[in-house]
């Protein structure tokens, strides 16, 4: 076992490099959204294009948020793993929960189409198909299974025993991709607003990336998760008889018809 303080010293590195990378990522999406205002579909965007986006945006949000997990697993890593190899290892883990993320994104990606092609269909419809995904994205937040993947963010400790038997070269990929699922169990319902409110929308972006810290993270984050759920059910509320609130599902007047 490395000397305490070697130990130590890796979770201060850890929440730099994965913070840097989140604020990296932010910057690039920043920058491919420039001059775009949010919108229905998927803003022109081919399914590569769209998978491109999305992990950047993914990378900036959650990056954040799966850090503790991070410096928690790294500091499980034998005496023999040099700092190099840990930045390796590392890296691989993100990577895997990144291509989980990736993964979903092929449903947001469907999503996103299906919210544009409605928009431009049946726009008189779509305000109300806003308001219920809203409204069930809200509900989400209450059930056993949102529960259970946000405990398992919250206290990995059953996930730490359950990767310990991981081996071969893939098994940090494999770690990362196996807490990535998790994650998104727990998130899902967050993340598809955004094909409600514009898969571009940066302030939503910034507010849900805020919202799924403190869950994962607070000590009242469960009590949070809560009231999140309970205050998107109210904003579907509105969503009817205000149809700029779901920019994702709704036709600005100077777009043609």
């Amino acid at each position: 076992m490395p000397p305490l303080p070697a130990r130590r010293a890796v979770v201060p590195a850890t929440w730099a490099a994965l913070l840097a990378a989140a604020a990296l990522a932010w910057v690039l999406t920043v920058r491919s959204t420039s001059g775009m205002a949010p919108g229905p579909g998927t803003m022109g965007r081919g399914l590569w294009g769209f998978l491109v986006l999305w992990g950047l945006m993914m990378a900036a949000m959650m990056l954040p948020a799966v850090a503790p997990v991070v410096s928690l697993y790294l500091r499980t890593l034998r005496t023999r793993t040099t700092g190099w190899t840990r930045v390796g290892r590392s890296t691989a883990l993100v990577v895997g929960y990144l291509c989980a993320w990736e993964a979903f994104g092929l449903a947001a990606f469907g999503a996103a189409w299906a919210g544009g092609e409605l928009a431009t269909r049946a726009p008189n419809a779509a305000p109300w198909v806003g308001a219920l995904a809203l409204a069930a994205a809200g509900l989400y937040q209450a059930t056993p299974l949102k529960d259970r993947c946000l405990s398992h963010c919250r206290s990995p400790l059953g996930f730490f025993l359950h990767v310990s038997g991981y081996s071969g070269r893939l098994r940090d990929l494999r770690v990362g991709l196996y807490h990535g699922g998790y994650c998104v169990g727990c998130c899902w319902g967050l993340m598809a607003v955004l094909t409600v409110v514009g898969v571009m929308n940066l302030a939503w972006m910034a507010g849900l990336a805020v919202a799924v810290f403190l869950e994962k993270t607070w000590r009242h984050g469960k009590a949070f998760s809560l009231v999140l759920g309970i205050a998107l059910i109210g904003y579907a509320c509105f969503v009817p008889w205000n149809p700029q609130l779901v920019p994702g599902l709704h036709l600005p007047q100077t777009m043609p018809m």
